[in-house]
Protein backbone atom coordinates (compact mmCIF):
# COMPACT_ATOMS: atom_id res chain seq x y z
CA UNK A 1 0.00 0.00 0.00
CA UNK A 2 1.28 3.44 -0.89
CA UNK A 3 0.24 6.89 0.35
CA UNK A 4 0.47 9.85 -1.98
CA UNK A 5 -0.57 13.47 -2.01
CA UNK A 6 -1.60 15.05 -5.24
CA UNK A 7 0.79 17.87 -6.08
CA UNK A 8 -0.79 21.17 -7.06
CA UNK A 9 1.10 22.64 -9.99
CA UNK A 10 -0.94 25.76 -10.65
CA UNK A 11 1.07 28.71 -9.22
CA UNK A 12 -1.93 30.71 -8.06
CA UNK A 13 -3.34 27.72 -6.11
CA UNK A 14 -0.20 27.37 -3.99
CA UNK A 15 0.61 29.09 -0.70
CA UNK A 16 3.40 31.57 0.05
CA UNK A 17 4.78 31.45 3.58
CA UNK A 18 5.77 34.71 5.26
CA UNK A 19 7.80 34.82 8.45
CA UNK A 20 5.85 36.34 11.34
CA UNK A 21 8.86 38.48 12.18
CA UNK A 22 8.63 40.04 8.70
CA UNK A 23 4.98 40.94 9.32
CA UNK A 24 5.47 42.25 12.87
CA UNK A 25 8.87 43.96 12.60
CA UNK A 26 9.52 44.83 8.95
CA UNK A 27 6.22 45.26 7.11
CA UNK A 28 4.66 48.07 9.17
CA UNK A 29 7.63 50.43 8.74
CA UNK A 30 8.35 49.62 5.07
CA UNK A 31 6.99 51.62 2.09
CA UNK A 32 3.93 49.85 0.69
CA UNK A 33 5.37 49.35 -2.82
CA UNK A 34 8.48 47.72 -1.35
CA UNK A 35 6.31 45.24 0.57
CA UNK A 36 4.44 44.38 -2.65
CA UNK A 37 7.72 43.74 -4.48
CA UNK A 38 8.98 41.49 -1.66
CA UNK A 39 5.83 39.36 -1.37
CA UNK A 40 5.15 38.95 -5.10
CA UNK A 41 8.78 38.03 -5.80
CA UNK A 42 8.78 35.61 -2.83
CA UNK A 43 5.76 33.88 -4.35
CA UNK A 44 7.69 33.26 -7.57
CA UNK A 45 10.84 32.21 -5.66
CA UNK A 46 8.95 29.66 -3.51
CA UNK A 47 7.37 28.07 -6.56
CA UNK A 48 10.64 27.98 -8.50
CA UNK A 49 9.20 30.21 -11.22
CA UNK A 50 11.76 32.48 -12.88
CA UNK A 51 10.87 36.11 -13.41
CA UNK A 52 12.63 39.49 -13.50
CA UNK A 53 12.43 43.05 -12.26
CA UNK A 54 10.75 44.25 -15.44
CA UNK A 55 7.96 41.68 -15.11
CA UNK A 56 7.50 42.43 -11.40
CA UNK A 57 7.30 46.17 -12.11
CA UNK A 58 4.75 45.67 -14.89
CA UNK A 59 2.59 43.38 -12.76
CA UNK A 60 2.54 45.86 -9.85
CA UNK A 61 2.15 48.98 -12.00
CA UNK A 62 5.54 50.36 -10.90
CA UNK A 63 8.66 51.65 -12.61
CA UNK A 64 11.52 49.14 -12.83
CA UNK A 65 13.65 51.63 -10.91
CA UNK A 66 11.20 51.35 -7.99
CA UNK A 67 11.77 47.58 -7.90
CA UNK A 68 15.55 48.11 -7.78
CA UNK A 69 15.11 50.54 -4.90
CA UNK A 70 12.97 47.97 -3.10
CA UNK A 71 15.80 45.42 -3.31
CA UNK A 72 18.23 48.03 -1.94
CA UNK A 73 15.84 48.59 0.95
CA UNK A 74 15.39 44.89 1.79
CA UNK A 75 19.10 44.18 1.40
CA UNK A 76 19.80 47.02 3.80
CA UNK A 77 17.57 45.29 6.39
CA UNK A 78 19.18 41.88 5.78
CA UNK A 79 16.02 40.33 4.31
CA UNK A 80 17.58 39.44 0.94
CA UNK A 81 21.03 39.00 -0.55
CA UNK A 82 22.11 40.12 -4.00
CA UNK A 83 24.17 37.83 -6.19
CA UNK A 84 25.93 39.99 -8.77
CA UNK A 85 26.57 38.36 -12.14
CA UNK A 86 29.18 40.91 -13.17
CA UNK A 87 31.10 43.29 -10.92
CA UNK A 88 30.76 46.05 -13.52
CA UNK A 89 26.97 45.77 -13.76
CA UNK A 90 25.50 46.94 -10.45
CA UNK A 91 21.88 46.48 -11.57
CA UNK A 92 22.33 42.93 -12.90
CA UNK A 93 21.95 40.51 -10.00
CA UNK A 94 19.92 37.60 -8.62
CA UNK A 95 17.95 37.96 -5.40
CA UNK A 96 18.17 35.37 -2.63
CA UNK A 97 15.53 35.55 0.12
CA UNK A 98 17.17 35.07 3.52
CA UNK A 99 15.72 33.70 6.73
CA UNK A 100 15.04 36.91 8.64
CA UNK A 101 14.81 35.06 11.95
CA UNK A 102 18.29 33.71 11.45
CA UNK A 103 19.65 37.09 10.37
CA UNK A 104 18.34 38.76 13.52
CA UNK A 105 18.87 36.09 16.15
CA UNK A 106 21.01 33.34 14.70
CA UNK A 107 24.01 35.40 13.59
CA UNK A 108 25.79 38.62 14.46
CA UNK A 109 24.27 41.64 12.77
CA UNK A 110 25.53 42.00 9.23
CA UNK A 111 27.11 45.15 7.90
CA UNK A 112 24.60 47.17 5.95
CA UNK A 113 24.94 46.56 2.26
CA UNK A 114 22.05 48.50 0.76
CA UNK A 115 22.20 52.04 -0.58
CA UNK A 116 23.86 53.29 2.60
CA UNK A 117 26.39 50.46 2.42
CA UNK A 118 27.44 51.56 -1.06
CA UNK A 119 28.02 55.20 -0.13
CA UNK A 120 31.50 56.58 -0.86
CA UNK A 121 34.21 55.71 1.64
CA UNK A 122 34.32 58.18 4.52
CA UNK A 123 30.66 59.16 4.05
CA UNK A 124 29.62 58.71 7.67
CA UNK A 125 26.43 59.50 9.60
CA UNK A 126 27.59 63.04 10.35
CA UNK A 127 27.99 63.87 6.64
CA UNK A 128 24.67 62.22 5.87
CA UNK A 129 22.91 64.27 8.54
CA UNK A 130 24.62 67.50 7.39
CA UNK A 131 23.43 66.89 3.82
CA UNK A 132 19.83 66.26 4.91
CA UNK A 133 19.91 69.36 7.13
CA UNK A 134 21.08 71.45 4.14
CA UNK A 135 18.29 70.05 1.96
CA UNK A 136 15.65 70.80 4.59
CA UNK A 137 16.94 74.36 5.04
CA UNK A 138 16.91 74.86 1.27
CA UNK A 139 13.39 73.51 0.68
CA UNK A 140 11.85 74.77 3.90
CA UNK A 141 10.12 71.44 4.40
CA UNK A 142 10.77 68.09 6.07
CA UNK A 143 11.94 64.98 4.28
CA UNK A 144 9.73 61.96 4.75
CA UNK A 145 8.44 58.79 3.12
CA UNK A 146 10.72 57.47 0.40
CA UNK A 147 12.64 60.73 -0.06
CA UNK A 148 15.64 59.99 2.25
CA UNK A 149 16.19 56.60 0.57
CA UNK A 150 15.87 58.24 -2.86
CA UNK A 151 18.48 60.88 -1.97
CA UNK A 152 20.89 58.17 -0.82
CA UNK A 153 20.35 56.25 -4.07
CA UNK A 154 21.35 59.32 -6.15
CA UNK A 155 24.73 59.21 -4.42
CA UNK A 156 25.16 55.44 -4.22
CA UNK A 157 23.76 54.41 -7.61
CA UNK A 158 24.29 57.47 -9.81
CA UNK A 159 27.51 58.96 -8.42
CA UNK A 160 26.20 62.37 -7.39
CA UNK A 161 28.13 64.17 -4.66
CA UNK A 162 26.33 65.61 -1.61
CA UNK A 163 27.21 69.11 -2.86
CA UNK A 164 25.54 68.39 -6.21
CA UNK A 165 22.45 66.99 -4.47
CA UNK A 166 22.05 70.13 -2.33
CA UNK A 167 22.73 72.35 -5.38
CA UNK A 168 20.04 70.48 -7.35
CA UNK A 169 17.48 71.15 -4.63
CA UNK A 170 18.49 74.82 -4.61
CA UNK A 171 18.22 75.04 -8.40
CA UNK A 172 14.81 73.34 -8.49
CA UNK A 173 13.51 75.37 -5.55
CA UNK A 174 13.96 78.57 -7.57
CA UNK A 175 11.39 77.30 -10.06
CA UNK A 176 9.15 75.88 -7.29
CA UNK A 177 9.68 72.30 -8.48
CA UNK A 178 11.57 70.80 -5.52
CA UNK A 179 9.62 67.54 -5.12
CA UNK A 180 12.11 64.69 -4.94
CA UNK A 181 11.01 62.94 -8.14
CA UNK A 182 11.70 66.04 -10.20
CA UNK A 183 14.99 66.72 -8.38
CA UNK A 184 16.01 63.11 -9.00
CA UNK A 185 15.31 63.40 -12.74
CA UNK A 186 17.45 66.57 -12.86
CA UNK A 187 20.36 64.90 -11.00
CA UNK A 188 20.25 61.79 -13.19
CA UNK A 189 20.28 63.99 -16.30
CA UNK A 190 23.34 65.83 -15.00
CA UNK A 191 25.15 62.57 -14.19
CA UNK A 192 24.40 61.17 -17.65
CA UNK A 193 26.01 64.30 -19.13
CA UNK A 194 29.07 63.82 -16.87
CA UNK A 195 28.25 67.04 -15.00
CA UNK A 196 29.76 65.86 -11.74
CA UNK A 197 30.69 69.14 -10.09
CA UNK A 198 28.91 72.44 -9.51
CA UNK A 199 31.20 74.38 -11.86
CA UNK A 200 30.31 72.16 -14.82
CA UNK A 201 26.63 72.28 -13.91
CA UNK A 202 26.59 76.09 -13.75
CA UNK A 203 28.28 76.34 -17.14
CA UNK A 204 25.72 73.94 -18.56
CA UNK A 205 22.80 75.88 -17.09
CA UNK A 206 24.17 79.12 -18.47
CA UNK A 207 24.36 77.60 -21.95
CA UNK A 208 20.86 76.12 -21.74
CA UNK A 209 19.10 79.15 -20.31
CA UNK A 210 20.84 82.51 -20.70
CA UNK A 211 17.73 84.62 -20.25
CA UNK A 212 19.08 86.25 -17.08
CA UNK A 213 22.22 87.12 -19.02
CA UNK A 214 20.11 88.75 -21.74
CA UNK A 215 18.28 90.83 -19.14
CA UNK A 216 21.60 92.07 -17.77
CA UNK A 217 22.90 92.95 -21.27
CA UNK A 218 19.86 95.10 -22.06
CA UNK A 219 19.86 96.81 -18.64
CA UNK A 220 23.56 97.61 -18.95
CA UNK A 221 23.09 98.98 -22.49
CA UNK A 222 20.37 101.27 -21.14
CA UNK A 223 22.77 102.48 -18.47
CA UNK A 224 20.85 100.88 -15.61
CA UNK A 225 22.77 99.10 -12.82
CA UNK A 226 19.71 97.66 -11.06
CA UNK A 227 17.93 94.40 -11.84
CA UNK A 228 15.00 94.42 -14.23
CA UNK A 229 11.51 94.67 -12.75
CA UNK A 230 8.87 92.04 -13.53
CA UNK A 231 7.07 94.27 -16.11
CA UNK A 232 10.45 94.98 -17.77
CA UNK A 233 11.24 91.26 -17.88
CA UNK A 234 7.82 90.62 -19.41
CA UNK A 235 8.54 93.22 -22.10
CA UNK A 236 11.95 91.70 -22.88
CA UNK A 237 10.47 88.20 -23.00
CA UNK A 238 8.04 89.49 -25.61
CA UNK A 239 10.97 90.75 -27.72
CA UNK A 240 12.93 87.49 -27.48
CA UNK A 241 10.00 85.03 -27.63
CA UNK A 242 6.93 86.39 -29.42
CA UNK A 243 8.87 88.75 -31.75
CA UNK A 244 11.86 86.34 -31.99
CA UNK A 245 14.44 89.14 -31.92
CA UNK A 246 18.12 88.48 -31.32
CA UNK A 247 20.12 90.29 -28.66
CA UNK A 248 22.00 92.15 -31.39
CA UNK A 249 18.74 93.49 -32.84
CA UNK A 250 17.62 94.68 -29.39
CA UNK A 251 20.99 96.31 -28.65
CA UNK A 252 20.89 98.04 -32.05
CA UNK A 253 17.53 99.53 -31.10
CA UNK A 254 18.99 100.62 -27.75
CA UNK A 255 21.42 102.75 -29.75
CA UNK A 256 18.46 104.68 -31.14
CA UNK A 257 17.48 105.77 -27.63
CA UNK A 258 20.75 107.60 -26.93
CA UNK A 259 19.18 110.90 -28.01
CA UNK A 260 16.46 110.63 -25.39
CA UNK A 261 16.99 112.56 -22.17
CA UNK A 262 16.14 109.43 -20.15
CA UNK A 263 16.22 106.17 -22.16
CA UNK A 264 13.34 103.97 -21.06
CA UNK A 265 11.71 100.67 -21.92
CA UNK A 266 8.55 102.13 -23.41
CA UNK A 267 10.54 104.16 -25.95
CA UNK A 268 12.74 101.14 -26.75
CA UNK A 269 9.65 98.93 -27.04
CA UNK A 270 8.01 101.34 -29.53
CA UNK A 271 11.14 101.19 -31.74
CA UNK A 272 11.22 97.38 -31.69
CA UNK A 273 7.47 97.01 -32.27
CA UNK A 274 7.57 99.38 -35.26
CA UNK A 275 10.51 97.49 -36.77
CA UNK A 276 8.78 94.15 -36.20
CA UNK A 277 5.52 95.44 -37.73
CA UNK A 278 7.35 96.71 -40.83
CA UNK A 279 9.16 93.37 -41.16
CA UNK A 280 6.00 91.24 -40.86
CA UNK A 281 3.86 93.55 -42.98
CA UNK A 282 1.62 94.50 -40.07
CA UNK A 283 0.39 90.91 -39.54
CA UNK A 284 -0.33 89.78 -36.01
CA UNK A 285 1.35 86.70 -34.66
CA UNK A 286 -0.59 83.58 -33.80
CA UNK A 287 -3.39 81.62 -35.36
CA UNK A 288 -6.66 83.25 -36.29
CA UNK A 289 -5.23 86.73 -35.78
CA UNK A 290 -4.74 86.17 -32.06
CA UNK A 291 -1.73 87.59 -30.34
CA UNK A 292 0.97 84.95 -29.83
CA UNK A 293 1.57 83.80 -26.28
CA UNK A 294 5.02 82.50 -25.42
CA UNK A 295 5.77 79.71 -22.99
CA UNK A 296 7.31 82.36 -20.76
CA UNK A 297 3.95 84.21 -20.77
CA UNK A 298 2.14 81.05 -19.66
CA UNK A 299 4.62 80.45 -16.83
CA UNK A 300 4.26 84.07 -15.72
CA UNK A 301 0.52 83.49 -15.57
CA UNK A 302 1.13 80.36 -13.49
CA UNK A 303 3.33 82.44 -11.17
CA UNK A 304 0.61 85.04 -10.78
CA UNK A 305 -2.08 82.43 -10.01
CA UNK A 306 0.16 80.54 -7.58
CA UNK A 307 1.39 83.66 -5.77
CA UNK A 308 -2.18 84.86 -5.37
CA UNK A 309 -3.23 81.51 -3.84
CA UNK A 310 -0.24 81.50 -1.48
CA UNK A 311 -0.83 85.12 -0.50
CA UNK A 312 -4.48 84.37 0.31
CA UNK A 313 -3.42 81.35 2.40
CA UNK A 314 -0.94 83.50 4.30
CA UNK A 315 -3.67 86.03 5.06
CA UNK A 316 -6.00 83.28 6.32
CA UNK A 317 -3.17 81.84 8.43
CA UNK A 318 -2.44 85.23 10.00
CA UNK A 319 -6.14 85.70 10.73
CA UNK A 320 -6.37 82.32 12.50
CA UNK A 321 -3.17 82.92 14.47
CA UNK A 322 -4.56 86.25 15.61
CA UNK A 323 -7.92 84.81 16.68
CA UNK A 324 -6.67 81.45 18.01
CA UNK A 325 -3.04 81.82 19.25
CA UNK A 326 -3.00 78.19 20.40
CA UNK A 327 -3.07 77.08 16.74
CA UNK A 328 0.16 78.98 16.08
CA UNK A 329 1.80 77.24 19.05
CA UNK A 330 0.64 73.82 17.79
CA UNK A 331 2.02 74.52 14.29
CA UNK A 332 5.40 75.36 15.84
CA UNK A 333 5.34 72.08 17.79
CA UNK A 334 4.39 70.13 14.64
CA UNK A 335 7.33 71.65 12.74
CA UNK A 336 9.69 70.70 15.57
CA UNK A 337 8.32 67.14 15.57
CA UNK A 338 8.79 66.93 11.83
CA UNK A 339 12.44 67.90 12.16
CA UNK A 340 12.85 65.28 14.87
CA UNK A 341 11.19 62.66 12.66
CA UNK A 342 13.61 63.39 9.81
CA UNK A 343 16.58 62.95 12.13
CA UNK A 344 15.19 59.65 13.41
CA UNK A 345 14.60 58.32 9.88
CA UNK A 346 18.21 58.78 8.81
CA UNK A 347 19.69 57.58 12.09
CA UNK A 348 20.85 54.03 12.78
CA UNK A 349 19.51 53.91 16.29
CA UNK A 350 18.22 50.42 17.24
CA UNK A 351 15.19 52.06 18.83
CA UNK A 352 14.33 54.35 15.92
CA UNK A 353 11.08 52.46 15.23
CA UNK A 354 9.83 53.20 18.75
CA UNK A 355 11.04 56.82 18.54
CA UNK A 356 9.30 57.33 15.20
CA UNK A 357 6.09 55.79 16.55
CA UNK A 358 6.17 58.14 19.54
CA UNK A 359 6.63 61.16 17.24
CA UNK A 360 3.75 60.06 15.01
CA UNK A 361 1.46 59.59 18.00
CA UNK A 362 2.36 63.02 19.37
CA UNK A 363 1.82 64.64 15.94
CA UNK A 364 -1.55 62.91 15.66
CA UNK A 365 -2.63 64.25 19.04
CA UNK A 366 -1.53 67.78 18.15
CA UNK A 367 -3.30 67.64 14.76
CA UNK A 368 -6.51 66.48 16.43
CA UNK A 369 -6.23 69.28 19.00
CA UNK A 370 -5.65 71.79 16.19
CA UNK A 371 -8.71 70.55 14.30
CA UNK A 372 -10.86 70.93 17.41
CA UNK A 373 -9.62 74.49 17.97
CA UNK A 374 -10.31 75.44 14.34
CA UNK A 375 -13.80 73.90 14.42
CA UNK A 376 -14.63 75.68 17.70
CA UNK A 377 -13.62 79.00 16.11
CA UNK A 378 -15.75 78.32 13.02
CA UNK A 379 -12.91 77.42 10.63
CA UNK A 380 -12.67 74.34 8.39
CA UNK A 381 -9.77 71.93 8.91
CA UNK A 382 -8.08 73.08 5.66
CA UNK A 383 -8.80 76.80 6.12
CA UNK A 384 -5.11 77.75 6.39
CA UNK A 385 -3.89 75.52 3.55
CA UNK A 386 -2.97 76.92 0.14
CA UNK A 387 -5.82 76.25 -2.28
CA UNK A 388 -4.01 75.76 -5.57
CA UNK A 389 -5.97 75.87 -8.81
CA UNK A 390 -4.43 72.53 -9.80
CA UNK A 391 -3.71 70.02 -7.04
CA UNK A 392 -1.46 67.92 -9.31
CA UNK A 393 1.19 70.50 -10.25
CA UNK A 394 0.37 72.99 -7.47
CA UNK A 395 0.13 75.71 -10.13
CA UNK A 396 3.67 75.24 -11.47
CA UNK A 397 2.76 73.69 -14.85
CA UNK A 398 4.89 70.58 -14.20
CA UNK A 399 3.88 67.34 -12.49
CA UNK A 400 6.04 65.24 -10.14
CA UNK A 401 7.84 63.64 -13.08
CA UNK A 402 8.84 67.01 -14.52
CA UNK A 403 6.40 66.67 -17.42
CA UNK A 404 3.93 69.33 -18.54
CA UNK A 405 0.75 69.12 -16.47
CA UNK A 406 -2.67 68.50 -18.01
CA UNK A 407 -3.83 71.96 -16.91
CA UNK A 408 -1.29 73.68 -19.18
CA UNK A 409 -3.67 74.12 -22.13
CA UNK A 410 -6.27 75.81 -19.93
CA UNK A 411 -3.65 78.11 -18.43
CA UNK A 412 -2.38 78.93 -21.92
CA UNK A 413 -5.87 80.07 -22.93
CA UNK A 414 -6.13 82.17 -19.78
CA UNK A 415 -2.71 83.69 -20.49
CA UNK A 416 -3.89 84.76 -23.95
CA UNK A 417 -6.88 86.59 -22.45
CA UNK A 418 -4.66 88.02 -19.72
CA UNK A 419 -2.18 89.33 -22.29
CA UNK A 420 -4.91 90.85 -24.48
CA UNK A 421 -6.58 92.60 -21.54
CA UNK A 422 -3.25 93.95 -20.25
CA UNK A 423 -2.51 95.65 -23.59
CA UNK A 424 -5.88 97.41 -23.93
Amino acid sequence: MAYTVKQVKELYLLDTKLENIFISEFMAAAPGDYVKVYILSLMYANSGTETGNEAIAKQLGLEEEDVLKAWNYWENLGAIKKGFKNDNEKFNYDVEFLCIREQLYGKKPKKKSGAEGRLPEGFDDAKLKAMFDDIQRTTGRLLGGKEPEEVISWIADHGASPEVVVYAYTHCKKSRKDNYKYVGSVIKSWMEKQLTDIGKIENHLQEVDNRHYLYKRVMKALGKTRNATEPEKAMMDKWFDAMELSIDQVLDAVGKTTGASEPNFNYLNSILVNRHTEKTGGQKSGKGGKKAVSIADVHRHYDMVREQAESEAEERRAQVYGNVPQVKEIDAQLRALGMEMSKIMISRSPSKKQQASACKNKAGQLSAQKAELLAAAGYSADHMETKYRCSICRDTGLNDSGERCGCFAKMQSEAELWQISSTK
